[in-house]
């Protein structure tokens, strides 16, 4: 516990040690008086005469220290983090199984996402095809997460791997990437980082790029959670790309591998409005921070329930209360 005024407690002491010192005096003379008037069978500590007058001064230091405003160090859980929307923009994401796009229902539903978010949350927007660049870095600016968000363009391949490994090298502040020979990656440079989460949107079907699971399990490893949105449908659709028709379809199993892995959930989405539905039930992390609680109140109403019992105590014994 600690007090905003601490130098009240010294006045506290003073004050409580002053006020006892006083009653003691007063009823050593008025012991006095009754002996000399020949009452002394009257002296005596009696529970009736001294309990009124007890309460009053156990209630002077308690309203005195919550005059110093105490205070105490509370856990209190809140959503709190980094959030990095990875959004697929591959050819594939241009059909229109979802509509109006598969990219265009996804750029939806994560603007609504992120308006969803408290100011505590960091929002992040990376874009991922054949390579992943982050185009906006994470911030509290929620309206400029929504406006890198709306500048999203579909074109190009997938790569899922590429997006997770560019997504840590953004959480983590350095290069991260999966060994050439196929060797088990060095995760004690990574660090741990509990509070950040990578929301993909994608049809998941991966193109090429680094291996998408062994990435996932570097994400694991940071403790990186990956929450997966697919977008698309089972049935799929048909594309345009450079004069050749293209069947595309939702993949699942890759999406929900991927969530698995970190820990994270797989959200189905088959259409815009359910899209926009899947966003809503992500969850994020809560973090658990330290904060004041001013404990004020609680000793200011302790010392008014002991001024009141000692008051009531009094009027009714004596017929004063002091």
């Amino acid at each position: 516990m600690s007090f905003l005024y601490p130098y009240v407690l010294v006045l506290a002491v003073l004050i409580t040690g002053g006020a006892v010192a006083a009653y003691v005096a007063l009823q050593r003379r008025r012991a006095a008086a009754l002996e000399a008037a020949g009452f002394g069978t009257l002296i005596g500590g009696s529970l009736r005469r001294h309990l009124p007058y007890a309460l009053l001064l156990a209630a002077l230091p308690i309203l005195l220290v919550g005059l110093a405003r105490p205070q105490a160090q509370v856990t209190v859980p809140r959503v709190a983090g980094t959030v990095l929307l990875a959004f697929d923009v591959s050819n594939s994401m241009a059909a229109t199984d979802v509509a109006p796009t598969r990219l265009a229902a996804a750029q939806a539903a994560a603007t609504e996402f992120v308006d969803r978010q408290p100011d505590t949350v960091d929002v992040g927007v990376l874009v991922f095809g054949d390579q992943a660049l982050l185009t906006q870095a994470p911030t509290d600016d929620h309206p400029a997460a929504a406006a890198a968000i709306a500048r999203v363009k579909a074109g190009g391949g997938t790569s899922l791997g590429q997006a997770i490994l560019v997504g840590l090298s953004n959480i983590t502040g350095k290069p991260v990437s999966l060994p050439q020979n196929g060797a088990a990656p060095d995760t004690s440079a990574l660090g741990y980082w509990p509070s950040a989460t990578i929301v993909v949107f994608s049809d998941g079907e991966n193109t090429g790029g680094p291996d998408v699971e062994a990435a996932a399990e570097l994400a694991a490893a940071a403790g990186v959670r990956i929450q997966t949105v697919g977008v698309g449908t089972a049935g799929g659709a048909t594309v345009e790309v450079d004069g050749y028709q293209l069947n595309t379809a939702l993949d699942e199993r890759t999406m929900s591998t991927i969530a698995q892995v970190t820990g994270g959930v797989y959200h189905a989405a088959g259409d815009a409005g359910t899209l926009s539905d899947t966003t809503g039930s992500i969850d994020l992390r809560l973090t658990m921070k330290k904060e004041p609680l001013e404990l004020t109140g609680p000793f200011a109403g302790a010392a008014l329930l002991l001024l009141a019992l000692g008051g009531l105590l009094g009027t009714r014994w004596h017929g004063r209360i002091v």
